[in-house]
């Protein structure tokens, strides 16, 4: 059950890492922690030790003084992301129209302008990144046209006008590695498809992911620790709350972290019914503690915003989230911030890596004392107060529930 006395320390712990929208394995994560991990314990006197455990890794840690062992499991869904990201050019150009109509016939997209604007501006991205490669192919169809036309009937100089245009969008593709407009546009068409509820085989996924959790609860440790990133923010709400409405079993200390969430983009669509019955529930237990962080800096995040208040489904006396800031401004040097500069995707995950301006406070969000150390989240976390300009203020035109 929840500590709210006595801090409990951790001797054992697991960790279900539930990644956002994202097409690679489990392995990368695993190499990331490893790496960032290090560079954490050189700046912070920590000893992390990583060895790969199947899909997922072990930490052997020494943090403030205490030896934590910690299991690290990744809840794979990148194969349907890979599904649901097609290869054609027309099929994303076909999505950009579905999403376009799903956001603004619905109205949604105007009280999402209410909240943060970076996530508005992630997402009118790659809307504008495709119209503008549209447009330049277009123009090299009329420029080769209008060059051969002078020798050639006009029906025919179109012919290779096209295979110019044409030429183009599968350039402008095969360097969607630098740009993301596709990936983009894959990502957020994909929470729009279906109006914002969620397609069959996520849902047998979602329902996979309780039965590792709760698998997870019966090992013997002292916390299983759920962390939701991004996209997996809002399925890690879902999962959770499934979980209790089955019962959950007596056991370890079950913890939910949720880091850089975008969950108004779904949860303010008319179909999202089933995640905003989530969200209240979520909001309301007292079971599971939920620490939700984010940064102003992340322009992919609506920073600050309480997902369940916006979206209008607060029930009376919410207890969750504990929305607070990871304050890259404070918790990194100039010289990070520098580098990390124009690097928005990078900077979505920096909540996952390293911290070299840390202030020595036992409650500074770390991603690696949190997962690694001997505090369950609420010990180390449950202390702070409410970032005092997290956003509270339903906007939301749906809030209808399942």
């Amino acid at each position: 059950m929840m500590q709210t006395g006595q801090q409990s320390r951790v001797a054992r712990r697991v960790v279900v890492y539930i990644p956002g929208f994202d097409p690679f394995p489990p392995r990368r994560y695993r190499e990331l922690y490893r790496k960032e991990g290090a560079a954490q314990a050189r700046l912070s006197g920590h000893e992390l030790a990583l060895s790969a455990d199947g899909a997922g890794w072990r930490v052997r840690a020494r943090i403030e003084g205490t030896e934590v062992e910690t299991r690290f499991e990744v809840l794979v869904w990148h194969d349907l992301v890979q599904a649901a990201m097609p290869d054609g050019i027309a099929a994303t150009y076909g999505q950009l129209l579905r999403t376009a109509w799903v956001y603004f016939g619905s109205g949604a997209v105007w009280p999402l302008l209410r909240l943060r604007k970076g996530p508005l501006v992630a997402a009118f991205y790659p809307v504008g990144m495709l119209l503008g490669q549209l447009a330049l192919a277009l123009l090299a169809v009329w420029l080769v046209w209008d060059a051969l036309a002078i020798w050639l009937p006009g029906w025919l100089a179109l012919v290779p006008g096209l295979g110019a245009g044409w030429g183009l969008l599968r350039l402008f593709k095969r360097w969607d590695g630098k740009v993301f407009a596709h990936y983009l546009m894959h990502d957020f068409a994909y929470g729009a498809a279906l109006r914002g509820a969620y397609a069959p085989d996520l849902e047998a996924r979602l329902s996979e992911f309780g039965a590792r959790i709760r698998a997870a609860m019966a090992e013997g440790v002292d916390e299983v620790l759920v962390v939701g990133h991004s996209s997996g923010a809002h399925l890690g709400v879902s999962v959770l709350a499934d979980l209790i409405r089955q019962g959950l079993p007596e056991g370890p200390q079950l913890s939910f972290l949720t880091l850089g969430q975008a969950v108004p983009m779904v949860s303010f669509l008319p179909a999202a019914r089933r995640l905003r019955a989530d969200l209240a529930l979520m909001a309301g237990q007292g079971r599971i503690p939920w620490v939700d962080v984010s940064a102003p800096g992340d322009g992919c995040t609506f920073a600050l915003c309480d997902p369940v208040a916006v979206t209008g489904v607060a029930p009376d006396g919410a207890r969750w989230p504990l929305v607070i800031s990871a304050a890259f401004s404070q918790t990194l040097s100039a010289q990070s911030q520098a580098a990390l500069k124009w690097r928005y995707f990078r900077i979505h995950f920096q909540y996952l890596c390293a911290f070299d301006a840390l202030p020595d406070v036992p409650d500074v969000y770390d991603y690696f004392r949190i997962t690694a150390g001997p505090l369950t989240l609420w010990d180390r976390m449950g202390g702070r107060a409410p970032s005092k300009s997290r956003i509270v203020t339903p906007v939301s035109r749906y809030r209808d529930m399942a």
